[in-house]
């Protein structure tokens, strides 16, 4: 951890040494190359400035709406060239989890989804069966049927051994209690992320860790384990794909709990902070807790060392 920031804006000399130091940059997306649809001014040069120094660029979200697929869409139609094997989200890392190293009785492999499109999207990319999540027919109002046959389990799965969660736009009080229910039978609680809230249209909005904090309460306190930044489970699945030596490797985020908290626990050579999403000053740090080892007011700062 570093104990002071390094500014970069406007100093050519340092942002230059800043690149030079790196060869692969791992990129959050929301608040750091744009908020909502509104997109960075800058963000495009910069990224291909980067690309055009041999620098390898992963993109790294905890959106868990979006699939890989949803993501690269999005980066092409803002005019980002991208591919789909350099997007890693944490509805993919939850996937890779879930598939290829929890190892869950034979019984209990279907996953319960408190979530949107996105995460069903990369379970089924990894042939993993999952109920709830989009279903129609959980986007209403609890009825006193519903509260007798959850209940008496008879409307439950019963090869459920997993409650995933992560930003649910049509969270309702039905989806939580089948969650909890499903957890007191002992499904293993698992989110893609833990960011309380998300960056869009320059203000901040419920993010996927709003969605399971009722969970959290209802258990008495009990978190889930989470498989987004800043989970070192990711870094992990991110370090095996890519192959890369961690002292050569940054992270850019807008967000110091999970972005630069992520870089800081994988040791990895840099962080840097950009101000235009959730993180707004170098006050935010001043507690010495997270500390960023330099930062920008915004991405396209970086184009200072073209």
């Amino acid at each position: 951890m570093h104990s002071q920031a390094k500014y970069l804006s406007g100093d050519k000399d340092s942002i230059k040494e800043f690149i030079d130091k790196f060869d692969v940059f791992l990129f959050d997306c929301d608040g750091v190359l744009w908020s909502g649809d509104n997109l960075f001014e800058g963000t495009v040069e910069t990224l291909e400035l980067l690309r055009s120094r041999g620098k390898q660029i992963v993109f790294v979200t905890n959106n868990s709406t979006k699939s890989r697929s949803d993501y690269k869409k999005k980066l092409t139609d803002m005019g980002i060239p991208a591919t789909v094997d350099e997007v890693f989200g944490s509805s993919y890392s939850a996937a890779i989890y879930i598939s290829r190293i929890l190892e869950l009785p034979a019984d209990k492999r279907t996953v319960y989804v408190l979530g949107e499109r996105g995460i069903e999207t990369e379970l089924d990319s990894e042939n993993i069966p999952h109920i709830g999540g989009t279903d129609p027919s959980l986007n209403r109002i609890i009825s006193s049927e519903d509260y007798a046959s959850i209940a008496s389990g008879s409307s439950l799965d019963p090869s459920v051994g997993v409650v995933l969660c992560g930003l649910d736009f049509h969270l309702n009080y039905l989806k939580l209690c089948l969650a909890y229910h499903y957890l007191q039978r002992g499904a293993v609680f698992l989110a893609t992320n833990i960011d309380t809230t998300l960056p869009s249209a320059g203000k901040l909005f419920a993010g996927a860790g709003a969605c399971h904090a009722p969970l959290v309460a209802m258990l008495g306190g009990t978190k889930p384990a989470s498989l987004g930044k800043p989970s070192q489970a990711m870094m992990e699945a991110i370090e095996g794909k890519f192959k890369f030596e961690r002292s050569k490797a940054c992270m850019i985020g807008d967000r110091l709990d999970t972005d630069i908290r992520f870089g800081i626990d994988g040791e990895l050579g840099g962080t840097l902070c950009v101000l235009t999403g959730v993180t707004k000053s170098p006050d935010d740090w001043k507690d010495g807790r997270t500390v960023p080892s330099e930062y920008v007011n915004k991405l396209g700062d970086l184009m200072g060392a073209a």
